[in-house]
């Protein structure tokens, strides 16, 4: 075999091998390229979603009925949730089947004592877990704890939850159910919260509400003890 065969062969060689490795590198670098195409797309997507997702969020906190505050509290505090938009607390009650058999949150004889800023609306929601009946009322007391089996007797009913005037010594919400009411620009002073059931709150159902001018968020303390809280007509100075 002469020197130009072999050279026709070596380059015919080189040409196939060319050929070859072009086409597995366009095989190889087709997909490659598409998929990135669709990463790219789903990126853009999964962005996309993630943005509506955050403007969703934005909204969804923008018109929460609820806020939280960087005001500092007193030792122990818990604060309430409110809206600062329209001034409405909202105070959650749950009449729980453990603890004392007359009880708030499982709370009894004024141990829960809760402070909001005067002129707001207050609104409860109360919830029963116990088999008999219990509503929630606020009350502008006038004697330092419940001393009536009706409470009508110990101050002025304000707001009615679960009952009525004319059936708040009888009427409450049912086991297991849920009743709300709201008191509007609630005035500086001293009230109760209390299940106004005939002997309910004289037995140790009943909430201390103290509302004044230097509260400025909202905010509940439950106390080991039972309330020493004076009446309206003794407010320490400085309150209203």
């Amino acid at each position: 075999m002469n020197t130009s065969v072999i050279i026709a062969i070596v380059v015919i060689v080189i040409v196939i091998v060319g050929v070859v490795g072009y086409l597995i590198a366009s095989h190889h670098l087709g997909p490659t390229s598409t998929t990135t195409s669709q990463l790219t797309s789903m990126t853009t997507s999964s962005s996309t979603t993630s943005t509506s997702m955050s403007s969703s969020t934005t909204s969804s906190t923008s018109t929460s009925s609820t806020t939280t505050s960087t005001v500092a509290l007193p030792a122990g505090a818990t604060q309430l949730p409110y809206n600062p938009n329209n001034k409405t607390v909202f105070i959650y009650l749950v009449v729980t089947a453990t603890g004392p058999s007359f009880n708030y949150n499982g709370t009894a004889y004024g141990q829960m004592k809760i402070y909001i800023p005067a002129g707001w609306n207050v609104m409860i929601i109360l919830t029963n877990d116990q088999p008999i009946p219990h509503n929630a009322n606020i009350v502008l007391n006038d004697t330092p704890t419940p001393n009536n089996a009706n409470i009508s007797k110990d101050g002025k009913i304000l707001l009615y939850v679960g009952d009525n005037p004319s059936d708040f010594t009888i009427n409450g919400v049912p086991s297991g159910q849920t009743a709300i009411g709201i008191l509007d620009n609630i005035s500086a002073g001293y009230y109760w919260i209390a299940c106004g059931i005939y002997s309910h709150a004289e037995s140790g159902m009943w909430i201390d509400l103290i509302v004044s001018n230097s509260v400025s968020v909202p905010y509940s303390i439950i106390s080991s003890s039972s309330s020493t809280t004076t009446t309206t007509t003794s407010a320490p100075p400085g309150w209203g």
